[in-house]
């Protein structure tokens, strides 16, 4: 007899309270200010990732998943700022797997998720750019507020820690995490 597995438990516990809570919408859109604060403040750091946006000013990106979407328009600035709720996008990026249990095991193992895109084929070029080469570099943010010696000690346990869960997630249930990589003897 099969045993079913607690992640599958987890799973199904997960998809019910994501359908069941919904945050209120005054939350939803707080959440989305937060978003583009943290989304501008990762691209003034990057020069050449503003120059690109630049070139599609006044273009809007829907990103839709289940029930959240959240509309971005370029900026004069090159930056990003909350479109209105009634602007037709000019780039749909729906995220496909519904399941938020299931997103954070395939970001754990390093997997992007599914996007479908539908619109403007310059404009998703430019936000897959800035996906593949726009880094934020957490470590500096916290150099500023907590010096440069506890910064990186944070950032590398928090490394630590997220390698650990990496390493147990791709063991899956039932079987013990593949040992690290070490030198050969």
């Amino acid at each position: 007899m099969a045993t079913p597995s607690p992640f599958e438990f987890l799973h199904r516990l997960a998809q019910r309270v994501g359908d069941a809570v919904q945050p209120p919408p005054w939350f939803v859109h707080e959440a989305q200010r937060r978003i583009v604060l943290l989304l501008n403040h990762v691209l003034m750091q990057e020069s050449e990732a503003q120059a690109r946006l630049l070139r599609h000013e006044g273009r809007v990106a829907q990103a839709h998943w289940r029930q959240f979407q959240m509309r971005l328009v370029v900026t004069p600035a090159g930056l990003l700022d909350l479109a209105d709720e009634t602007a037709q996008p000019d780039l749909t990026l729906t995220l496909v797997e519904a399941s938020p249990l299931a997103l954070a095991q395939s970001a754990l193992r390093g997997d992007r998720p599914q996007v479908r895109i539908a619109g403007d084929v310059q404009f998703a070029a430019e936000i897959n750019w800035l996906v593949e080469h726009v880094r934020w570099d957490l470590e500096e943010d916290l150099a500023r507020v907590l010096g440069d010696g506890p910064a990186h000690t944070l950032v590398q346990g928090v490394r630590t820690m997220a390698e650990g869960l990496r390493r147990f997630v791709a063991g899956g249930p039932g079987r013990p995490a593949a040992p690290p990589a070490g030198p050969a003897r």
